[in-house]
């Protein structure tokens, strides 16, 4: 019953982990800001492609923060 051991690691979260996270929250979290359709891309209104966008932003971002949190 000790001091605890140096062996192993500490379980604090990266602060730019949490904030990877929370940046697709905050990208789709106020639809008055995208709600229009101009730029088009490929005939598609900038309220659908940006969403998709995220989707696929979100992914790579969930991605980076399971590498992270695997190699711990």
């Amino acid at each position: 019953m000790g001091a605890p051991s140096n062996s192993q690691p500490t379980k604090r979260t990266k602060w730019w982990v949490i904030v990877l996270l929370a940046l697709p929250y905050f990208g789709l979290c106020f639809p008055g800001l995208y709600a229009r359709a101009t730029p088009a891309v490929f005939g598609f209104p900038f309220f659908y492609w940006y969403q998709f966008a995220w989707v696929v932003l979100t992914s790579f971002l969930l991605y980076l923060v399971y590498r992270q949190l695997k190699s711990r």
